[in-house]
């Protein structure tokens, strides 16, 4: 078989729209289970009778309140992940000249969807800065927050730029191994992976400035006071979520690159 017979075919423009298509699956299979996770404790005797009550009192549209943020969101995301997972293969492709078959194996994957981390931190990494101080509103220094800009605005006041993207390498900590685990395994093994480093990011970001040194300082703290189970707090609902919605972002993506095959 000859090289040209096992080069990559997706271009770069269908593997970023069809990214943003198994965004917008994992969003609409997923959004009633975050719904379900962030329904307050002793409420509901679970998952299940989160969706049970729900739906008899509210009606179906009730499992969608508040989606637009995370389809807004997640789209983006999920479209610079796929293009740049794209992206890694082809540089496989490059670095294996001889190979004879299109197939990656599980390192070639694993490597292609640790390449896309990078330019997916750089994006989220921010954005989750500003969301995890708004979800620790009522602590510390979160309470004077209102808003999204309000979070932008002032953390850029405090420290600048830096401000802003402190967690950026434990985003990287958390999304390289992850989604070398989401491209070269299964979407559910990613979480088992990036649940450490996330419960880790999550702390650097929404502490006050000087709180901590580090990621380093962060997993030292943590480790000493609450235990090594800490890390893996929020497990059990992430791994509720993502076997549906990461098996819909696979299909969306699958299923999308059909339809503009034959469009184009």
């Amino acid at each position: 078989m000859s090289k040209e017979n096992v080069a990559p075919q997706t271009s770069a423009t269908n593997s970023f729209l069809s990214g943003g298509f198994g965004g917008v699956a994992a969003v609409f299979i997923g959004h009633p289970f975050d719904l379900a996770k962030t329904t307050p404790t002793g409420t509901y005797k679970g998952t299940l009778d989160v969706f049970k009550q729900t739906l008899k009192a509210d009606g179906f549209r009730e499992l969608y309140r508040g989606m637009a943020t995370p389809l807004l969101g997640v789209t983006p995301v999920f479209a610079i992940s796929f293009w740049a997972f794209d992206v890694g293969k082809k540089i496989v492709y490059a670095a294996t000249p001889s190979r004879t078959s299109r197939d990656l194996n599980v390192p070639e994957l694993a490597f292609a969807g640790f390449f896309s981390a990078f330019p997916i931190a750089l994006v989220t990494s921010p954005s989750e800065r500003i969301k995890v101080v708004l979800q620790t509103q009522g602590s510390g220094v979160a309470k004077q927050y209102d808003g999204p800009v309000a979070v932008a605005r002032i953390l850029y006041q405090e420290g600048g730029l830096p401000s802003i993207l402190r967690g950026t390498g434990a985003t990287l900590l958390r999304d390289g191994p992850g989604y070398a685990a989401y491209f070269g395994m299964a979407g559910v093994a990613m979480w088992f992976i990036a649940i450490p480093p996330d419960v880790l990011k999550s702390r650097l970001q929404s502490a006050p400035a000087g709180t901590y040194k580090g990621t380093a300082d962060v997993l030292r703290n943590l480790w000493k006071n609450e235990g090594p189970q800490a890390l893996f707090k929020g497990l059990g609902p992430t791994m509720l979520r993502a076997f549906p919605a990461n098996a819909a972002s696979f299909l969306g993506v699958e299923y999308s690159l059909r339809a503009m095959s034959k469009m184009w």
